[in-house]
């Protein structure tokens, strides 16, 4: 153990083939459905909603961080292909934009989650709590704030020669890295399960009392159930991989077990990603803005044909 951790840095170069087979099957699905999936609603968003609502705002935000991690993708499956023969400061900013949005698409999930609280549990107090100036406003600022804290965070472990990418080369603990796992998963999970569960039992209680919107009220929970479920399985992994890595390399272990470490890494990357995907079924064609549009674009098309 002394003698491969005497230098303080392993050797991350080499990428299993199994790693790389799944790596072409997976990403390039991933990229070409999260570019479609997101281009389109960021198209009924932007051009065919009327009125804009904190909800909306919230929405498209999450729509662009989307766009913005799976633009990350090429440059992730070529990292995973071979090594990293571009530039180091190319590496740093695709970095910084994939955590950026990574994290940005987290904090706007826990803001919508947020406003459907507000919404569903104060609906007299709401209009006067939120408003498409503060859904903006606080878009701003979680751009703010993570654009510096992300880019503290990639400078800061990126401090060695850059032969690969996406990926931590070397072995000194990132000491920033708990801030980021409570502050970035472990508090919005918490908000998010708390807001989850009290519209939960709000809307079971609605259904009890009014029959003829059980319907209705069904699908909502059920939107509410398969976005809490969504953000677990996405960002659950990634931020456990993050946890081990920090205690490896804390207790300065092999370099064999950190290989395994970032191996799972990889993997626990492409499923945050795909949460890029699935926000688009989760949110964006669960709204009621998006199936009005659709419904207005369908009726406007049978009259074309009629």
């Amino acid at each position: 153990m002394e003698d491969n951790r005497s230098s303080n840095y392993c050797s991350f170069t080499n990428q299993s083939s199994a790693f790389q087979t799944f790596s072409l099957i997976t990403y390039i699905p991933l990229f070409i459905f999260g570019i479609m999936c997101n281009v389109l609603a960021l198209w009924i968003f932007c051009s065919k909603i009327q009125k804009w609502t904190e909800t909306t705002i919230f929405m498209v935000n999450l729509i662009v961080a989307d766009i913005l991690v799976v633009l990350t993708i090429p440059f992730r499956l070529y990292a995973t292909l071979n090594k990293w023969h571009l530039r180091s400061e190319l590496c740093k900013t695709v970095l910084c934009f994939y955590f950026v949005n990574m994290y940005m698409s987290i904090f706007t999930i826990t803001a919508i989650s947020f406003d459907r609280y507000l919404a569903v549990r104060h609906p007299m107090k709401y209009k006067s709590w939120m408003s498409p100036m503060k859904a903006s406003v606080i878009c701003c600022i979680f751009w703010i704030i993570l654009s510096t804290l992300t880019t503290i965070r990639v400078l800061a472990s990126s401090d060695y020669i850059i032969t690969t990418c996406f990926q931590k080369e070397n072995t000194h603990p990132f000491n920033f890295s708990p801030v980021f796992v409570i502050v970035g998963f472990v508090l919005p999970l918490l908000v998010i399960t708390f807001c989850s569960g009290k519209v939960l039992m709000t809307l079971r209680v609605k259904t009890q009392l009014d029959t003829y919107r059980q319907s209705s009220v069904k699908k909502a929970v059920k939107i509410v159930i398969a976005n809490l479920v969504c953000f677990v399985i996405c960002f659950l992994p990634i931020h456990v991989g993050y946890t081990i890595r920090f205690v490896a390399d804390s207790l300065k272990t092999s370099c064999y077990i950190l290989e395994k470490v970032n191996e799972f890494n990889h993997y626990t990357n492409f499923i945050a990603s795909l949460n890029c995907v699935l926000d688009s079924i989760c949110y964006y064609f669960a709204a009621s803005e998006v199936w009005d549009v659709l419904a207005k674009q369908k009726f406007k098309l049978l009259q074309c044909k009629s």
